[in-house]
């Protein structure tokens, strides 16, 4: 069955890069999200395996940081992985502790860390 990726709040192309790495890798399905209340409704209508969140929304720029928030403190969603897309790891150390797995940053779509981490969640 096609694992179905939930993308949130990335720009256009790096959208388009993210999405080509999970379709052609992973044979995934990858559904965009932009902010809270639309990537809550998708994630509410079942069927997701892994969500991404960019650290800054590029429909706002506020902190995609909150939504792994909402997400955790919902018990229906508290299970669903999510990885945050940063380059920075100090970034990927607060999103840990908040309940998130180890994710990546868009300068290592390509890294064979990147391909591990996903793999984990995607097989």
């Amino acid at each position: 069955m096609k694992k179905r990726v939930l993308d949130v709040g990335q720009c256009p192309p790096d959208h388009g890069a993210i999405r080509r790495l999970l379709e052609q890798r992973y044979g995934a399905e990858v559904v965009q999200t932009h902010g809270p209340d639309d990537t809550l409704a998708q994630l509410r209508s079942g069927g997701i395996d892994l969500v991404l969140i960019n650290r800054k929304l590029d429909a706002d720029y506020t902190d995609g940081l909150d939504i792994l928030h909402q997400m955790k403190a919902d018990p229906l969603l508290a299970a669903v992985p999510v990885m945050l897309v940063s380059n920075y790891a100090e970034h990927q150390q607060t999103a840990i502790a908040a309940g998130a797995i180890e994710g990546f940053g868009k300068a290592q779509l390509d890294a064979p860390t990147t391909h591990e981490k996903l793999a984990r969640v995607l097989g």
